[in-house]
């Protein structure tokens, strides 16, 4: 990853939860939140509702794997919690890339010119 620390703790999560602003659509929502650091953060969840460990797993892999390949296309600067959605069963990581890519990253976009409070 170029730009990217992992979230680990759950304070974090929480922050990024309460402060933050969220992208969603059928199979994944994203939380993002200022962090005032050049470089980004990103944590991944996914809920037992999913499926089991091997179900879980994969939906983490090809999140993480979207994020790397659209991470030059995102904003610098943000904190951001994926969380994976019953929908993504069966999607590839370039479907949650063309998420990451015209979704979220005008979604981030927007509220930043707005100059909406993060």
């Amino acid at each position: 990853m170029l730009f990217t620390d992992i979230i680990k703790s759950n304070k974090e999560f929480s922050r990024v939860y309460k402060k933050g602003r969220y992208c969603t659509n059928e199979f994944i929502c994203v939380y993002y939140l200022r962090n005032n650091t050049p470089y980004n953060k990103l944590g991944i969840t996914v809920s037992k509702k999913l499926g089991n460990a091997v179900e879980r797993n994969r939906a983490k892999r090809i999140i993480r794997a979207a994020y790397r390949e659209s991470e030059r296309s995102l904003p610098l600067g943000y904190d951001l919690v994926a969380v994976a959605r019953a929908g993504i069963k069966g999607k590839k990581s370039t479907d949650i890339k063309r998420f990451f890519v015209r979704n979220l990253n005008a979604d981030i976009n927007r509220s930043f010119k707005k100059g909406k409070k993060q």
